[in-house]
């Protein structure tokens, strides 16, 4: 529910404080409190979320601790209370307005997931799987990347050919949801040694449980239908002899890269989208931080290499019970990415590297073009890992200020 100021009327009594518009989530035994158009939110016990309704109402913080005194038969500090409200920004300061004008993209984001889109989701997959049955040559595979004898050009494909599908994908888990009303913010991360994009749907977290999942899972379907996509274009560029022309043997590379993108959600020890899922239906606060301390202490007490080095009392009830079977999951995964690694990268990047190291070799009798296309091949290849050491670096120092901070604090 969403609890505002009333409009025209006057504080209770004098020292009523004024709030920006909140949004109050009840989970349980507690109670998730944001002011999304500012994505600053914090969970709070049944009791609390209560006098703090009492204060927006307009109750003065005087009369809203005696309320709580006779409620709950116990003092409160409400100034302590209403310090910690201030620093989320809940406390609406004089002269300061608030914006509170519709969500972007809002209408187009509820058109994109109506029921007309959707069957033409279903008619678009359908398609495509159909045709892959009669061709099984345009299923996705490792060798749709050989389409060129170069390895610069795979490579930028690689990178930056897939980089408007990648900004598709996060598109449809913005749109779906800021078709709720929830802003939405694009960054660059990393994931190991991977670049990633990611969307940033804080406001997620007041809003109910059930709707959540589309926001969640709409980069997988953006990924399903842009496979669907490039697959019927890749069967409409056919020639009628048989042969597959460069735009074709482009669209079928780019499907297998969005393949494979589509299985790294599988990966849950990166926190990808199904990761996410598997949090929210579990109502967990920090899963995989919580399976990861559980993995480190297990090995300590295996190892008998002293007391457990992360104190469990202090995890989330929900966190420690799922972590108990998640931490298996979280081991498995990286088998399995190792796994993955082996049969699907290495294969392609032996062959690339094989085909340059060869151009290196030969130097004397190849061509120039082939000769630039190995060292542009290399270059990318470092500036990928560049990209992805800044990354650490930055990520570094961001985690050693706020431990400074902590300490001054």
């Amino acid at each position: 529910m969403i609890v505002q100021p009333p409009v025209g009327t006057e504080p209770i009594s004098r020292g009523a404080l004024a709030f920006h518009q909140l949004t109050f989530l009840p989970e349980g035994d507690e109670v998730t409190v944001g002011r999304t158009e500012t994505d600053s939110y914090c969970v709070l016990p049944a009791d609390g979320a209560e006098l703090l309704q009492r204060l927006v109402r307009g109750m003065a913080p005087a009369q809203a601790a005696a309320w709580y005194a006779t409620e709950y038969g116990e003092p409160v500090d409400v100034e302590e209370f209403l310090e910690a409200m201030d620093e989320l920004g809940f406390i609406r300061k004089s002269g300061v307005e608030t914006s509170t004008g519709p969500i972007r993209w809002q209408r187009f984001g509820a058109a994109l997931f109506a029921r007309p889109a959707w069957a033409a989701y279903a008619f678009l997959v359908a398609s495509a799987g159909l045709v892959m049955l009669r061709h099984h040559d345009l299923l996705p595979r490792t060798g749709n990347m050989y389409f060129c004898s170069y390895a610069t050009p795979v490579l930028l494909l690689a990178v930056f050919g897939q980089f408007p599908l990648v900004l598709l994908h996060e598109a449809f888990h913005a749109l779906a949801g800021r078709r709720l009303g929830v802003n939405s913010r694009l960054r660059i991360s990393r994931r190991l040694n991977i670049l990633v994009a990611e969307t940033a749907l804080d406001g997620l977290v007041v809003v109910p449980r059930r709707k959540r999942y589309l926001p969640i899972l709409a980069g997988m379907l953006a990924d399903l239908l842009v496979i669907a996509a490039l697959t019927l274009v890749a069967e409409a560029c056919r020639r009628d002899g048989g042969g597959e022309p460069m735009a074709g043997r482009i669209c079928l590379a780019l499907a297998y890269l969005t393949l494979l993108r589509f299985l790294w959600q599988f990966y849950f020890f990166l926190r990808t989208d199904l990761y996410q899922l598997i949090v929210t239906s579990l109502g967990c606060v920090d899963l995989h931080r919580t399976a990861s301390q559980l993995i480190a202490n297990r090995v300590v007490r295996l190892l008998r290499w002293g007391r457990p080095r992360y104190d469990e009392t202090s995890w989330h009830p929900r966190d420690r019970s799922a972590a108990r079977w998640y931490s298996w999951v979280l081991v498995s995964g990286y088998a399995i990415s190792l796994g993955t690694f082996v049969i699907a990268i290495v294969p392609l990047l032996f062959h690339l590297f094989r085909n340059v190291l060869r151009q290196f070799s030969q130097s004397r009798s190849v061509s120039l073009d082939s000769l630039a296309d190995a060292w542009l091949f290399l270059l990318l290849t470092v500036a990928q890992l560049v990209a992805v050491g800044y990354l650490m670096l930055r990520e570094r120092r961001q985690r050693h200020r706020a431990a400074v901070a902590h300490v001054i604090g």
